[in-house]
């Protein structure tokens, strides 16, 4: 069928020394330029490194989806 379409989910971790949503973006960003066609960014978990007790990074873990191309 014509209207049937299929995506794959791979999971990606990022980070950002400003914040959680930086760390995203950083995500996306690299993500699209290699896989075309992305859909859905689902975060599954964020956390932080520290440092001598301060945070130096965030980090995220998300889902990442795109549409898998037609033959």
């Amino acid at each position: 069928m014509e209207d049937e379409k299929i995506y794959k989910v791979i999971e990606l971790v990022g980070s950002s020394p400003k914040s959680w949503e930086d760390a995203v973006q950083t995500i996306v960003a690299k993500a699209a330029k290699s896989i075309r066609d992305l859909r859905v960014v689902e975060v599954i978990k964020l956390d932080a490194r520290l440092e001598d007790g301060k945070v130096k990074a965030f980090r995220a873990k998300v889902n990442i989806s795109f549409k898998l191309e037609e033959d």
